[in-house]
């Protein structure tokens, strides 16, 4: 019997399952009689997965996924150990220790989702190309575009995480004939995979209900193609282990006919999203509310509807302490927090708290509707932002150190016990276009303080100086809770440093940590893959 790469990487097959419904299950010629069908079975349904309802299945709003891997590494935030709670074998303290291992299961399981939407949209392209004849040349053109920069959002990411990947772009790969590229040589495919999608994108806002809401539009493209060329000395690199990088400026990309290097590209894609009328809200926090299909600076979101949708936002849950969820009518986890440096780089215990302290983080004594929470005993429920430690058993501060996760608005009518929300996820809004423009005119040698304090003033904080410094602790403050740290700390040469609580370790020297293992049920099932180096 023949061993298909599917079968290897998602451990799946495609036959009737891009399709939710019935037509699924029926013949192709009975499934597909009109453009719509092909728009809807083809397309429509690829976004199914870009959120999700289990562990590391989604893009964000799950656990042990692509958030997490992203999130829980880095000096941002952490799960606690907290006596009988939050052990879980280990693996959210080796996730902050940077000890963990290629047997990983949620690894392996994260891999298996980003490569199952790869061959789904792989199978997509095969069909629309099949069924051509029930389109029009601009709809051809649109659909097949739309996919390949769905597949394009799902290898970066796979690309980010694990570096060297397979690429595969059709559905009938066999095993023996996959191998694993070079990272600079994915990475080149998702920048032109994205550009020549571009110009067959819709220019409406995905974040907008409406025919495009949740989907790839131009706009979303830009956004990437800007993340892109803002992380092309990392990405271009193929050994991330020797500290020696190439340079943005001598990395170039073709935009709008113009030759353009790395930081210009950045630049370039952000005045786009700029003239195409994306600006701050006057109140970031509209950008997490419940209703917050309305927002000028949402730019990708993944939609949320307690009715409509299956798609689940965890991490408020996962981090509220019980009481805290019992008074507002939910459930809660009382585990994820903030780190020490995280809290102090918001200045608490200062004069000078950032202003977005109060709405990023549920902290010090705790009210709903007015009223002090208390615990069990009668006390009243009072977070500890620095009694935070990677172990707090057994300390006085065991079920409340540390600052929690607020930044969304609570939607006290959610069900599931919180995890089915009305508020929008939001994946990319402009307050990062004005932070990457900064960071890129900085590191061409121009000003990149207008960005910069557009973001600053925007929350009432005054004005400073765009250095690099000043750039990384401000998209600290302005993103947190948003899956962006790790991807922040490589760029900037920090993730594998000593940091908050966590001691420097010896076997990161290499810096291998900056790159995931191949997970080894994967190279056990293909032997042609071949381990990341250090691990």
């Amino acid at each position: 019997m023949k061993k298909y790469f599917l079968i290897i990487f998602a451990a799946i097959t495609l036959t009737g399952c891009l399709s939710e419904d019935p037509k699924g299950q029926v013949r192709d010629e009975d499934a597909y009689t009109s453009a719509a069908d092909v728009e809807h079975n083809l397309v429509a349904n690829l976004y199914n997965y870009i959120g999700g309802s289990s562990n590391s299945q989604g893009l964000q709003g799950t656990t042990r996924g692509v958030y997490d891997f992203n999130s829980m590494t880095t000096d941002e935030q952490i799960l606690p150990v907290r006596g009988g709670d939050w052990y879980d074998g280990g693996f959210w303290q080796r996730l902050y220790f940077h000890k963990w291992t290629a047997t990983e299961t949620p690894l392996f399981d994260t891999w298996n989702y980003l490569y199952k939407v790869v061959m789904l949209c792989n199978q997509s392209i095969e069909k629309i190309d099949e069924h051509k004849s029930l389109l029009s040349t601009s709809e051809h053109a649109a659909l097949l575009s739309e996919v390949r920069a769905i597949r394009a959002l799902f290898y970066w990411e796979l690309m980010d995480m694990y570096g060297r990947v397979p690429l595969v772009t059709k559905t009938n790969s066999k095993v023996s004939e996959v191998t694993q590229s070079e990272r600079s040589e994915v990475y080149h495919f998702i920048i032109d995979e994205l550009q020549q999608a571009l110009p067959y994108l819709s220019m409406e806002r995905s974040n907008w209900q409406g025919s495009y809401y949740g989907r790839i539009t131009r706009p979303v493209a830009q956004f990437l193609l800007a993340k892109l060329a803002l992380n092309a000395e990392i990405y271009s690199d193929d050994n991330w282990t020797d500290e020696s990088y190439p340079s943005g400026k001598e990395i170039f990309f073709e935009v709008n006919g113009k030759k353009l290097n790395a930081w210009q590209t950045v630049v370039a894609y952000c005045d786009e999203l700029a003239a195409e009328g994306y600006q701050l809200e006057e109140n970031a926090a509209f950008n997490f509310s419940i209703n917050n299909e309305t927002s000028k600076e949402n730019i990708f979101v993944i939609p949320m509807d307690k009715v409509l949708y299956a798609n689940q936002y965890g991490y408020l849950f996962r981090s509220r302490h019980y009481s805290h969820g019992s008074a507002l009518g939910l459930d809660s986890e009382n585990g994820t927090s903030a780190t020490l440096s995280t809290v102090k780089s918001f200045g608490y215990g200062t004069k000078n708290v950032d202003t977005r302290y109060a709405w990023t983080f549920f902290s010090d004594t705790i009210k709903v509707n007015g009223n002090v929470v208390k615990l069990d005993n009668g006390k009243p429920l009072v977070y500890e932002p620095l009694a935070i430690l990677p172990d707090v058993s057994g300390t006085s501060y065991e079920k409340t150190a540390g600052a929690r996760v607020h930044k969304y608005e609570v939607d006290t009518k959610a069900y599931a016990d919180g995890h089915l929300q009305d508020n929008d996820i939001v994946l990319f809004r402009y307050a990062d276009v004005l932070l990457m423009k900064a960071e890129a005119q900085v590191r061409n040698g121009e000003d990149g303080s207008a960005a910069l304090n557009a973001v600053r003033n925007r929350a009432g904080m005054p004005s400073r100086d765009a250095t690099l410094d000043n750039i990384l602790e401000e998209r600290l403050l302005e993103l947190m809770w948003e899956g962006w740290r790790r991807n922040d700390l490589i760029r900037f040469h920090r993730f594998t440093t000593a940091y908050d609580q966590r001691p420097q370790l010896e076997e990161e020297k290499d810096h291998h940590t900056m790159v995931f293992p191949i997970p080894q049920q994967s190279i056990d099932l293909n032997g042609n893959l071949k381990q990341n180096k250090g691990y």
